[in-house]
């Protein structure tokens, strides 16, 4: 009688078996291994798999026995390590709900049946607002390429836009009419649940940043990329702390007066390292940081009440007077009538 060509495959069957139903809660007897075994179309004896357990110990599997049965006292991840992940994987707005669910039934893989359980009953613990563009998730594998070849991309960029035309009521509305912007890509950045891409605008000769799932239609070119000497030099965590949010505007360095209630909002927004001094009455302290100057940035300041003020410059104070008479005058009770 010819062999089963499935025997050969016993110990990578019954390595398997192991990491998918066994764990330090669930163990399996010798009968239950073989009666697993032969879904597989595997036969063997029981004093077989004695010796097959040694091979496994010396292959590098924690294989454990408690009594009767055998199990994995650990596999590649802890279950705290999963759910870790599973969390970061969830909590993350740049992937949609699709994408999130298929990365984590790929984490369920890397342990048991059992502990895979209670990674499903953490994905109903959050309900968070996930990006609407699909294609994120590939959009970063090609700019991670393009860095690494050292490539030129072209794009087109988008926003959401509401309309009322019968159709769809939320739409992507292409910026620069439809027309693909090119840039050269230099580092991917992960700022206030969004991933960015940090870019060289040739033609403006500055650094520009982009939500990656507002970009769409990536291509990558045969040119080289542009701006080598100004990322040399380029400081990753002060732009993503100065630009609050992501938005345009000028860049200022800007003297910003804060009570002393609000260091920890400070030290969150800006880091440790921020310059920050006492101010005359103790009660307030000086911090000195770069800054886009946006309507986001404006608002931010605005939300803390008169714990925090711009000092300096005057343009800023300014903005931030006009920023208000602007929304002040969206309450006036006779416009609003």
């Amino acid at each position: 009688m010819a062999r089963n060509p499935n025997q050969k495959l016993k110990l990578l069957y019954l390595m398997q078996i192991l990491q998918q139903h066994t764990d330090n809660d669930h163990g399996m007897t010798i009968a239950e291994l073989l009666r697993e075994l032969e879904r597989y179309n595997v036969t063997a004896e029981r004093k077989s798999l004695y010796d097959d357990m040694e091979a496994l110990r010396s292959y590098g599997l924690d294989v454990q026995r408690t009594g009767h049965r055998y199990y994995l006292l650990s596999h590649t991840f802890e279950l705290a390590e999963l759910k870790l992940l599973v969390d970061a994987i969830q909590s993350s707005r740049f992937l949609t709900h699709k994408k999130s669910q298929e990365l984590i039934k790929k984490l369920e893989g890397l342990t048991s049946i059992h502990q895979a359980r209670m990674l499903q009953r953490q994905v109903y613990v959050t309900n968070r607002i996930k990006t609407m563009n699909e294609s994120i998730y590939y959009n970063i594998d090609k700019l991670h390429n393009a860095i690494s070849t050292n490539r030129r991309i072209s794009f087109r960029y988008f926003s959401w836009s509401i309309r009322f035309d019968g159709g769809e009521q939320v739409q992507k509305r292409y910026r620069h009419e439809g027309n693909r912007y090119s840039a050269s890509p230099w580092a991917l950045c992960w700022d206030n649940e969004n991933y960015y891409l940090i870019a060289y605008d040739s033609e403006d000769k500055q650094t520009k940043h982009y939500r990656v799932d507002k970009m769409s239609d990536i291509q990558l070119s045969k040119s080289p990329r542009e701006g080598q000497e100004l990322f040399e030099r380029f400081d990753m965590g002060s732009y993503a702390k100065g630009v609050l949010g992501m938005f345009s505007g000028q860049e200022e360095q800007v003297r910003l007066r804060f009570h002393n209630d609000l260091a920890n909002v400070v030290v969150d927004r800006f880091g440790k390292d921020v310059f920050v001094q006492p101010d005359e009455d103790r009660n307030h302290f000086i911090a000195v940081v770069r800054v886009q100057l946006s309507p986001q940035f404006l608002g931010w300041i605005f939300a803390l009440g008169d714990g925090a003020e711009i000092l300096s410059p005057e343009s800023a104070r300014q903005a931030l007077r006009e920023q208000a008479d602007k929304v002040l005058a969206s309450y006036d009770p006779v416009t609003a009538q």
